[in-house]
C-alpha cells in the first residue's frame, strides 16, 4: 500500500513516527528516544548540509528515509515538539477544541530537507486553575471522530493514564473540559524518594489483592483524609505486620489512583447525576489497575482503545487539506474494546 502521511507523536522523552497509508493505515511505526529533552548531539551530513540541530537530527533519524522513497508525503506532528521548548511553539488552542479548530491552527517549520513539518497546537483550559495538554488532545480528537453518529453526542469521560493523566470531558465531538492527576510522578517520587520506599519490596507480579485495598482505603471513610494522610499507611501496615513489603509497591499505587478516581468522580457528579461511560486510551498492565479502580468506584462503562494517536494526526491531517479528500474517505472505525 502506498504511504500517504508522516505522522510524529514527538513528546518529552520519546518520538513515535508512523508511515500512514489510505484510511489511515499504520504501514510502518517506528520509536526512538529522541524527544525533546534528549536530542541526539552528534553532528552529521543532512540533504548535503551538516547539521548539529536536535530537532533536524532526530527527525531525519525518524523518517528520513521515508522521504528519500517519496520526498512528497506531508507530515504532521503533535506533543511537546510545539511547546515552548519544542522545535516550533504552536499556540495553545482555548477550550472548546475540536479537530476543525485545531486543523485550522497548525504551525509549520520549514525542515533542511525543505519539507514541511506541520505541528498540532495543544489544548489550554482557562479557569481559576488553568489546565495544559499536549499531544493528549491528538488521541482524544482520535477517539471522537471514530464514534458512530448514535454516540457522538452523548457525554464522555475520556481517561489517559500516565505520570500526568489527563480526564476529558467530551461533547458534540469537542473538548469540553479536563483534569490534571499528576498520580504517575507522585507515585515515582513517594516510592523513590521517601521514607515509604525504605521497605518496599519489588516484584514484576500485579498483586491485585494490595492494589484492591488501596482502592478500598482511599474510598473508605478513613480516605477522607485524603492522600496526604492515607500514604503513611503504607508505612504503618509494614510496620505493623500486615502489609508485607512485596505488597507494599501495588498497595501505593492502588491508593493514589484510588483518590484519582474518587475525586474525578466528585467532580463528576457537580455535574451530573449518572457517572458516564469511559474510555481509557493506550494498553499495557496500566490500564488494568485504571479499571479495576474505575469499577470499584461505581464506572459501569469502561472501554478500552488503541491506535488514538495516529487516528487523531490523520483526522487533523484530512482537516487541513494535507490529505486529499479522495485519499482520506471512508476511514475504518478505531478499534474498541470492552
Amino acid at each position: 500500500m502506498q504511504a500517504q502521511l508522516i505522522a510524529l507523536d514527538w513528546g518529552t522523552t520519546s518520538l513515535r513516527a508512523y508511515r500512514l497509508g489510505e484510511h489511515g493505515r499504520v504501514l510502518e511505526h517506528r520509536s526512538l528516544s529522541a524527544g525533546i529533552m534528549q536530542l541526539p548531539m552528534t553532528a552529521r551530513q543532512i540533504a548535503g548540509q551538516m547539521c548539529s540541530d536536535g530537532f533536524e537530527l532526530a527527525f531525519d533519524e525518524a523518517c528520513g528515509d521515508w522521504l528519500d522513497a517519496d520526498p512528497t508525503l506531508p507530515v504532521i506532528a503533535c506533543g511537546m515538539v510545539g511547546s515552548a521548548q519544542g522545535w516550533r511553539e504552536a499556540v495553545y488552542q482555548q477550550t472548546p477544541a475540536s479537530v476543525a479548530g485545531l486543523s485550522s491552527a497548525l504551525v509549520a517549520v520549514r525542515s533542511l530537507r525543505g519539507v514541511d513539518v506541520y505541528i498540532v497546537p495543544g489544548v489550554l483550559q482557562r479557569s481559576e486553575l488553568p489546565n495544559v495538554m499536549r499531544g493528549e488532545e491528538t488521541q482524544v480528537l482520535g477517539i471522537l471522530s471514530s464514534l458512530p453518529a448514535s454516540e457522538a453526542d452523548k457525554p464522555l469521560l475520556i481517561g489517559l493514564p500516565g505520570s500526568h493523566s489527563k480526564w476529558v470531558r467530551a461533547v458534540d465531538g469537542q473538548i469540553v473540559h479536563f483534569d490534571t492527576f499528576m498520580t504517575g510522578e507522585v507515585y515515582a517520587a513517594l516510592s523513590s524518594h521517601t521514607i515509604l520506599g525504605r521497605t518496599m519490596q519489588r516484584s514484576d507480579a500485579f498483586d491485585t489483592t494490595a492494589f484492591d485495598r488501596g482502592v478500598a482505603v482511599a474510598k473508605s471513610p478513613s480516605g477522607a483524609a485524603g492522600p496526604l494522610s492515607t500514604i503513611f499507611s503504607c508505612r504503618t501496615l509494614g510496620l505493623t505486620g500486615s502489609l508485607p513489603g512485596t505488597a507494599q509497591p501495588d498497595y501505593l499505587s492502588g491508593l493514589l489512583i484510588g483518590h484519582e478516581i474518587v475525586a474525578l468522580a466528585q467532580l463528576l457528579r457537580q455535574h451530573e447525576t449518572n457517572l458516564p461511560a469511559v474510555i481509557l486510551i493506550g494498553s499495557g498492565p496500566l490500564l488494568e489497575r485504571y479499571q479495576r479502580a474505575l469499577n470499584a468506584n461505581g464506572f459501569a462503562h469502561v472501554n478500552l482503545a488503541e491506535q488514538a494517536t495516529e487516528r487523531g494526526l490523520w483526522q487533523v491531517a484530512v482537516q487541513a487539506g494535507l490529505i486529499s479528500s479522495t485519499t482520506a474517505a471512508a476511514s475504518r472505525p478505531l478499534p474498541v474494546e470492552n
